[in-house]
């Protein structure tokens, strides 16, 4: 499993998308999962830029597991986002044989995050919810990438200022040494 993490507009699913079809590896990526799946109130939550809970985030990417080989190498994006996701993923990696490669950790400068997230036009791309994940980011993302850390999963961090091909490239190279 090669995971994708970082700030909101940092590139994870750019990246994490061609890292996959280059490869051939299922993409699988939690937000898009979220937006075809929730609705009512809890829609609402997260076009607010709020968090679900965990056990209904996980309750999503347990079933989607289900549907490929976990074995096999995939590229995760947008999971895990709070420390207990993080900790119910390093936990079901280890009961289901499941290979850690490495966390790809995207990191971007808040102003280019924020024209990024505003250019690509989505609902939930707001001011007021684009704050939101950075707050979020500040307080959850940064404990996570220390977690793995602690638990000897190799964490890279990838400037993602760059143009997208030298990004992905960069990707590629830490892949080869993983």
């Amino acid at each position: 499993m090669i995971l994708f993490t970082g700030v909101a507009g940092s590139g994870k699913s750019l990246q994490g998308r061609k890292l996959a079809d280059d490869k051939g590896y299922p993409w699988l990526s939690t937000g898009e999962f979220l937006r075809m799946v929730v609705a009512g109130e809890k829609r609402q939550q997260m076009l607010e830029g709020k968090l679900l809970p965990d056990q209904d985030v996980i309750a999503i990417v347990e079933k989607v597991f289900r549907l490929i080989n976990v074995r096999d190498e995939f590229v995760l994006d947008g999971f895990p986002r709070t420390i207990q996701q993080a900790e119910w993923l390093h936990e079901y990696t280890l009961q289901h044989s499941v290979d850690f490669t490495v966390v790809i950790h995207m990191v971007a400068k808040e102003s280019t995050a924020v024209n990024r997230l505003l250019s690509r036009g989505r609902q939930d791309d707001h001011e007021v919810a684009i704050k939101e994940r950075f707050e979020e980011y500040q307080e959850s993302i940064k404990p996570i990438l220390e977690y793995f850390q602690s638990e000897s999963i190799s964490v890279v961090d990838i400037e993602a200022e760059a143009e997208p091909e030298l990004i992905q490239t960069e990707i590629q190279e830490v892949l080869s040494r993983a």
